[in-house]
């Protein structure tokens, strides 16, 4: 076990800033290349690299926030693998706000219900956005015109997404929990 900082381990998948990507790249006090040193046999590093840099490193330690924006359904208590979701788990995702869940099947139905309800897309066809201008946004590639790639306007997801961040920085224990 390291004796020069404490391990932190945590959901693989992680959104990290960019002051904080130009720390582990640029590491001014050679923490991340130490620790990177140190998880560099293991099997899963992203479940343990970053959230031990972060918390170890004083700069970026209260800017964390517990939360990997993922709908999971597990047992109680946890087992290897989550439960494969389902249309009954349908409205829970939902409600969740989180902006992405596991675990699905191969061409399970809520698949299709997530693609028409919440983004809008039909069956074989595009997510409807205002990158594409005229024709359907369901349509071939050769019958829309390209207008804009980088154009970018919130829909109901983003204001789900916004009321989870909201949550989970207004939440009274907040403060608490970073790097516990």
């Amino acid at each position: 076990m390291p004796t020069a900082f404490k391990l932190f381990t945590g959901s693989a998948w992680t959104m990290l800033s960019r002051p904080f990507m130009e720390y582990l790249l640029w590491g001014w006090d050679n923490l991340p290349r130490i620790v990177l040193m140190y998880y560099a046999n293991f099997l899963s590093t992203p479940e343990g690299y970053f959230h031990t840099v972060i918390c170890n490193a004083e700069e970026f330690r209260n800017t964390t926030v517990n939360h990997d924006l993922h709908f999971i359904s597990w047992d109680n208590p946890p087992k290897q693998h989550p439960h494969v979701l389902t249309l009954k788990d349908y409205k829970s995702m939902v409600d969740s706000n989180a902006s992405f869940a596991r675990k699905f099947r191969r061409n399970e139905l809520v698949l299709d219900k997530i693609d028409s309800e919440l983004l809008g897309r039909k069956i074989d066809g595009f997510v409807p956005g205002s990158w594409f201008d005229g024709g359907d946004a369901n349509s071939t590639i050769s019958e829309y015109i390209l207008r804009n790639i980088t154009s970018l306007r919130p829909g109901p997801g983003a204001q789900r997404m916004k009321s989870l961040i909201s949550s989970l920085l207004s939440d009274k224990d907040f403060s608490s929990k970073h790097c516990i």
